[in-house]
């Protein structure tokens, strides 16, 4: 090997004339290789001086390789091409540990990251990535391992368990529910400042659906806070801005905590569900069959 480095100078020499014999063209190896055609040009004239012979025939506009560069780009093609094999195969054994978990900004941030340090101790191999959508996610087309998604658990081309039925209840933060005193009903609590959940592409129950379900009277404000993320809605009524529609799932933790209050007496079950979702045409890896079985125990429990 110590013989090679000093026959050709820099193993870079040979990229460049991998390349340039493959386009018959020092132009267009540049633009590949991101370097100006002046860069090519000196790598390839070193190269040929430290060989002792020519492997181009320049003309104009293009190159053509000698009998001698053809007799060596036969040789590094071939070699560089098992290189890229290898490479290939070696990515694809280290990515076999990576688990790709889409979710909603909201889902992952208060039902899976509160959970991460129990996932990473049981699975400390595996390569968890969170990945956030405003919209539901599609498993084939995205090249997802796994998702969350509402629904009724049936989506052509899935399997899926259930993670956590849709319970909704008014949540607010505690100090605005303590000072909601005339609080007793649900048709009363129109008349709170109310935050509302407008997702441009998601599918959610709104508040009058909610005062719908309930039979209690309901005119929608023409004012109020208004935001596209169910994550900023958290975020605005632990800061006192209002009520808000808490789903159970995502809210459970922090009325633990004592950063929500909860009307559990006003909760909505909608006979809908917050689903694992995983493609049924292609098989899981084993990190995203042992991630899939962990987060259905964990949300089980």
């Amino acid at each position: 090997m110590q013989e090679l480095w000093k026959l050709v100078a820099s193993p870079r020499h040979l990229l460049v004339f991998e390349t340039a014999a493959r386009h018959g063209s020092f132009t267009r190896a540049a633009r590949e290789m991101n370097v100006q055609q002046p860069a090519v040009s000196a790598a390839i004239k070193q190269l040929e001086e430290a060989l002792g012979t020519a492997l181009f025939t320049r003309a104009h506009r293009s190159v053509t390789l000698t009998p001698a560069g053809e007799r060596l780009y036969t040789d590094v093609s071939g070699a560089f091409a098992r290189v890229l094999d290898s490479a290939r195969t070696l990515a694809t054994r280290h990515a076999g540990n990576r688990v790709t978990l889409s979710a909603s900004t909201a889902f992952a941030h208060y039902w899976m990251v509160p959970r991460l340090a129990g996932f990473h101790a049981a699975n400390p191999d595996t390569d968890l990535r969170l990945q956030t959508s405003d919209r539901e996610p599609d498993i084939d087309a995205e090249g997802l391992s796994l998702a969350i998604r509402r629904g009724n658990g049936n989506w052509p081309g899935c399997d899926a368990a259930l993670i956590a039925p849709e319970v909704i209840a008014p949540i607010a933060a505690p100090r605005v529910m303590a000072a909601a005193i005339n609080l007793r009903s649900i048709a009363t609590l129109g008349n709170q400042p109310l935050i509302h959940l407008e997702e441009p592409v998601r599918d959610r129950p709104t508040w009058a659906d909610f005062f719908r379900h309930w039979q209690a009277p309901y005119a929608e404000p023409h004012g109020g806070l208004r935001l596209n993320d169910y994550a900023l809605v958290l975020q605005a009524t632990m800061a006192g801005e209002g009520f808000a529609l808490g789903w159970r799932h995502t809210t459970a933790f922090l009325v633990q905590q004592g950063l929500l209050a909860e009307r559990a007496d006003w909760a909505w079950e909608t006979g809908a569900g917050f689903y694992l979702v995983w493609s049924n045409g292609a098989p899981l890896s084993a990190e995203a069959l042992a991630a899939r079985d962990w987060l259905i125990a964990h949300a089980q429990a």
